[in-house]
């Protein structure tokens, strides 16, 4: 019998789909902290992020249950699609909500820079950018890839880092130093351009 922990994620999605609702848990488990990451890096909003998070689980287990999930091997690719949908659809609601009416003001409000969307191109640039930062964090040492999420994808302060990590504010914030030295090395190592324009 193996451990329900070294299983596969397409093991456990066979599971779940076959009735042991504990297989669910153990993906969820598996995948909270990179899926979670995920959202708030785009959102940048801590409750927003729980519930896109939230939201983002209960569409996985639907699917699952409706035999929607069809990706070999690449359950995690996937969750994080459907995460990255909900985000899209968040912000295109809210864009619907915050109308502005022209009458109200005396210059032309559509006609002002402030109020352009950014376009296609922008938004899939921006995309890339962020996948980029996300995978030059991934190669720096651990100590200081743990700074980073906690400091820029959690919102925590230099002390709350400290205390979660066992370790003073000053070396915190070295590792922090430390992390942003090695990323601006990797950058100018792989050649990359990490600005919209």
């Amino acid at each position: 019998m193996f451990r329900t922990e070294t299983l596969s994620d397409n093991s456990l999605v066979k599971q779940f789909v076959d009735g042991d609702q504990s297989a669910i848990e153990l993906l969820i488990n598996r995948h909270k902290n990179r899926v979670y990451t995920y959202i708030v890096l785009i959102v940048k909003n801590q409750h927003l992020a729980e519930d896109i998070f939230q939201d983002t689980f209960v569409k996985v287990i639907r699917s699952l249950k409706t035999g929607r999930y069809t990706e070999d091997g690449k359950f995690i690719s996937w969750v994080l699609r459907i995460s990255h949908n909900l985000i899209i659809d968040h912000f295109r609601k809210e864009k619907l909500l915050n109308t502005t009416s022209n009458d109200d003001f005396e210059m032309d409000l559509f006609n002002s820079i402030k109020f352009a969307d950014d376009n296609i191109e922008d938004q899939l640039v921006y995309e890339q950018i962020t996948s980029d930062v996300r995978l030059l964090i991934e190669e720096l040492p651990d100590d200081q890839r743990q700074v980073i999420m906690m400091r820029h994808y959690q919102g925590l302060s230099f002390k709350e880092i400290a205390d979660q990590t066992g370790v003073s504010i000053n070396t915190a914030l070295g590792r922090m130093r430390y992390a942003l030295i090695n990323l601006r090395k990797l950058i100018d190592k792989k050649n990359l351009i990490l600005t919209k324009n």
